[in-house]
């Protein structure tokens, strides 16, 4: 039986899915327009979901070692010059200061489109010998970019994100972190936002500007849309070379040292919200969840049924993120506010339920009620939190994986892209020009080449020639 639409104003998603995103980001009040044009107001709700990720972050970055630091938000223009390939990369998004007050500035000052100079810069001046690395080091902070087209989370000119930039005395050592960040990133996506992601190596296209090797968690939309959801970048020696970093190794011989940084973003919250959502609004993920237990009174005009409310808040209150609504509002109004805010867990105390030390539990991702004893609660409100979370992850693959497909030439994979939305799966020569006549020819973009290598033939999807690499194609956000 088709569930119930508890919220009729939320364009269908079937409909269109792009009118469907604007509508919930707003009407979940995650966000507002800002006067200020491609850039965002985040509004509390949306905020909490940002402070919830945060904080989970930034306690696996503190396990493995890592601390928090601020740089300035200014970038002068001859320090974000001296790195050729990076400078270049991000001239089409800078945004530049020409006047501090009435005086024009005697040089330029790039807003910081992300913060690799900067952390150079600094680090020249502490490095000096083996003993002072690795620098495991991490910023929360907004960023500038000047998109030419913003959409609410997924791309907006400021947007708020973390970035990782450490140095390390070998190169192994910072393969080997840039491939434990990006580990670090996928178990966050999959354990705390319910997102399956694929990992694996961009393309030369793709890399980030100045990388050795960029390494990059794609996840999947519910419409068959691919959405870059996190990377980790090898810099290998470049940056320290052309920033004159040195340090005296244990031989006592000047060396290099190697650096990486690593990113996510407001971004996710757009992940959470085009993975789990439906038509009736956000499905939050239970961990990020800012109301993880909505507690909604039924006939709360009548004797014990508002103190029982708040009896069970604060029974809950050790083990949830619990609200209880004890607003004039009716019982209807209350269940599609909190299902438009994605609320994972909602429950339900009238007289009856009182008179039988009972309630009704029901769960945001599918609708389900159960009856459960009011003695029982700490123990179920746990688990159903938690079936929650598997039952989003689940479904999130499933749709993954039925609309994952596998082309095997070139007439193949322009038929699956033009009437199938998903990944494509596909053997790869390597050659960029393949890669730019996909785009050309069939509007997808590479996505990674996946750690996880399948062998799907021995020749190149594209020209025929043979096959190096496994590689997932989509569209993407």
């Amino acid at each position: 039986m088709a569930k119930e639409k508890l919220v009729k104003e939320i364009t269908s998603m079937d409909e269109d899915f792009a009118k469907w995103y604007t509508d919930v980001v707003s009407k979940a009040e995650l966000m507002d327009y800002s006067s200020v044009k491609g850039c965002m107001i985040i509004r509390p709700y949306g905020w909490a979901i940002w402070e919830n990720i945060q904080r989970i972050l930034d306690g696996m970055f503190k396990e493995t070692g890592h601390e928090n630091v601020s740089m300035p938000m200014f970038i002068p223009e001859g320090l974000l010059q001296i790195e050729k390939d990076h400078v270049e990369g991000f001239a089409p998004e800078a945004a530049w200061i020409t006047h501090g007050g009435n005086d024009k500035l005697e040089e330029r000052l790039c807003v910081r489109p992300t913060s690799e100079t900067l952390f150079c810069d600094h680090y020249k001046n502490i490095i000096h010998s083996w003993r002072d690395l690795p620098k495991l080091y991490n910023q929360w902070c907004s960023v500038v970019r000047w998109e030419k087209t913003t959409r609410p989370f997924l791309r907006s000119r400021e947007f708020h994100w973390q970035e990782g930039h450490t140095i390390h005395a070998t190169a192994a050592e910072a393969k080997e972190e840039t491939v434990r960040m990006l580990n670090i990133y996928a178990d966050f996506a999959e354990k705390y936002l319910a997102i399956p992601v694929i990992k694996g190596v961009k393309t030369e296209k793709e890399r980030f500007a100045g990388a050795v090797d960029t390494y990059t968690i794609e996840a999947m939309m519910h419409d068959g849309k691919a959405l870059q959801s996190g990377t980790s970048h090898f810099f290998g020696d470049g940056f320290a070379k052309a920033f004159g970093i040195q340090f005296t190794d244990k031989e006592n011989k000047l060396s290099t040292p190697f650096q990486t940084s690593w990113g996510v973003s407001t971004r996710l919250i757009g992940a959470i919200i085009m993975t789990h959502g439906d038509d009736n609004g956000l499905v939050l993920p239970p961990a990020v969840a800012p109301i993880q237990l909505i507690i909604v009174p039924i006939a709360s005009h009548k004797p014990g049924v508002n103190e029982k409310a708040e009896e069970i808040n604060a029974r809950l209150k050790n083990i949830c993120r619990v609200k209880t609504d004890n607003s004039d509002n009716s019982p209807g109004w209350k269940f599609a506010e909190y299902e438009m805010k994605g609320v994972p867990l909602r429950l339900e105390i009238g007289p009856r339920d009182i008179e039988n030390n009972q309630c009704v539990l029901v769960r945001r991702d599918n609708g389900e009620k159960i009856t459960v004893n009011l003695d029982e609660l700490e123990t179920v409100v746990p688990e159903m939190l938690n079936a929650v979370h598997d039952g989003l992850y689940n479904k999130a693959l499933q749709n993954r994986t039925e609309k994952t497909y596998v082309a095997n030439n070139l007439d193949e994979i322009i038929e699956i892209a033009d009437t199938k939305p998903g990944f494509i799966k596909t053997m790869w020569c390597g050659d960029r020009a393949c890669e730019e006549m996909l785009k050309e020819k069939a509007g997808v973009s590479s996505r990674c080449m996946p750690f996880e290598q399948e062998n799907l033939g021995d020749k190149c999807v594209c020209c025929g020639k043979p096959a190096q690499k496994m590689i997932y194609w989509g569209k993407a956000y």
